[in-house]
């Protein structure tokens, strides 16, 4: 370059030309090659527009319509050229196009955007307060990293209108109705942000504040509540609070078990919920327990291997005035039958099982019942075993074994049950 002091610039954009002399009626035109939209053609020297000719390929530039024979065809290609580490003091448009990153970014970084194909679009900024910020069309903060952090930090909701919100690895779903507000703020439907897109009414949603009654379900084993775990709030079961109130109740009966109506041609009915650690010893309370066979006793039979084998042999268990009976005396005894003829109703009362935990001792009962025997004809009531149609029949018995008792079955000395309830308190350890 004459006269130029110093080294020779190297250009930043170049060009090819291809000057062509037409064939009749001649319509391609391969070139030196191309980028497309970087390509200027000339017929005759007059400027073709780009609805005149095709040039996508990169070698070859087509015309709309053939050449005469001798026409001068003229092709410019220009050449792209790259900026390196350039800076603009205005803004940078894409205009029709994308802004296309690529290469990770560093840490030193005051702001970068970079592209990996293992971690796609990368953001990457250093601030004193914030190392990442987004804002709005307001300009408002909507999320913020905090410099050297990885927690992101949300000044609104976080709505997930579809799918679950996972925490670690565990997926954290909700409907309306379970949701629990933790603040104790009253909110209407329209506040609430349910997390998994169902619509709740107010009635719906579950204040732990008590501003919302649970409703008439009532509480059952396998349901939760939120307990302070030394400052840390956590989720347990109503079946840690009632063992943890049994052992600070002092005394007491405790609900522990019923059979519910029993069905007509039941065998047995047998209660397995012997819990030494709550209780120390156990009521049965009868209600109608009325027999399929008439003439009839009642007995209870232990087990030691929670009810699958019961001590069933005549002479296990000591009963008033004999030593051979099969299980605990409930009801029946001395000529004293239950009865199921027409207006005889069965057995109700109670029966005592003492301390059966105990496997040092033989395992002691005694019952208090009354049954109704209509071919009977006296007409009064007294203490043991005497009566008329109406007989209070108390007395005691043992299973003659120290053993650990933790399940007890009632059944009759022949046939099955035909109706009634038997339910199972326990008396809480004082």
């Amino acid at each position: 370059m004459s006269g130029y002091i110093g080294a020779i610039p190297t250009p930043q954009a170049t060009q090819s030309r291809d000057v062509y002399t037409a064939t009749s009626n001649q319509t391609t035109f391969t070139t030196q090659g191309y980028t497309p939209d970087l390509v200027s053609v000339f017929l005759n020297g007059v400027h073709l527009a780009r609805a005149d000719y095709t040039a996508t390929n990169g070698s070859d530039v087509v015309l709309a319509v053939g050449a005469a024979a001798n026409d001068t065809v003229e092709i410019i290609a220009f050449g792209s050229f790259e900026a390196s580490s350039s800076t603009f003091t205005g803004d940078v448009v894409a205009s029709g196009g994308t802004l296309q990153a690529t290469g990770d970014t560093a840490a030193g970084d005051d702001a970068a955007i970079g592209f990996t194909s293992a971690e796609g679009l990368i953001l990457t900024g250093q601030g004193t307060t914030s190392d990442v910020t987004i804002k709005n069309d307001a300009d408002a903060t909507v999320m913020s990293i905090a410099t050297g952090t990885t927690g992101a930090t949300f000044a609104g909701d976080v709505i997930v209108p579809d799918g679950d919100l996972i925490l670690g690895s565990t997926a954290v779903t909700s409907t309306a109705a379970e949701l629990n507000i933790l603040d104790g703020v009253t909110a209407t439907a329209a506040e609430l942000n349910i997390m998994d897109g169902v619509t709740s009414t107010a009635a719906e949603i579950n204040l732990i504040d008590g501003g919302t009654a649970r409703g008439t379900t009532a509480v059952a084993d396998g349901d939760g509540f939120l307990t302070n775990d030394g400052g840390t709030m956590r989720m347990t079961s109503v079946d840690t609070l009632a063992t943890y109130m049994g052992t600070k109740i002092g005394g007491g009966m405790e609900f522990i078990a019923s059979s519910g109506a029993i069905s007509d041609g039941t065998a047995s009915v047998a209660f397995t919920g012997f819990d030494a650690s709550k209780y120390d010893h156990y009521a049965f309370f009868l209600q109608y327990v009325v027999p399929v066979t008439d003439a009839v006793l009642l007995l209870a039979q232990s087990s030691t291997d929670n009810g699958s084998n019961y001590a069933t042999t005549s002479g296990n268990y000591h009963g008033a005035g004999t030593t051979d009976t099969a299980g605990f005396t409930v009801a029946g005894f001395s000529g004293y039958t239950i009865g199921s003829g027409s207006n005889e109703f069965g057995v109700s009362g109670n029966f005592m099982l003492y301390a059966p935990h105990n496997s040092s001792t033989y395992t002691m009962g005694n019952c208090s019942n009354i049954t109704y025997n209509s071919a009977d004809a006296d007409g009064y009531i007294t203490a043991m075993a005497w009566g008329g149609p109406s007989s209070l029949q108390t007395t005691g018995s043992a299973r003659i074994a120290a053993e650990d008792v933790d399940a007890l079955r009632f059944i009759f000395t022949s046939g099955n049950i035909e109706s009634g309830e038997i339910t199972m308190f326990g008396i809480v350890n004082s």
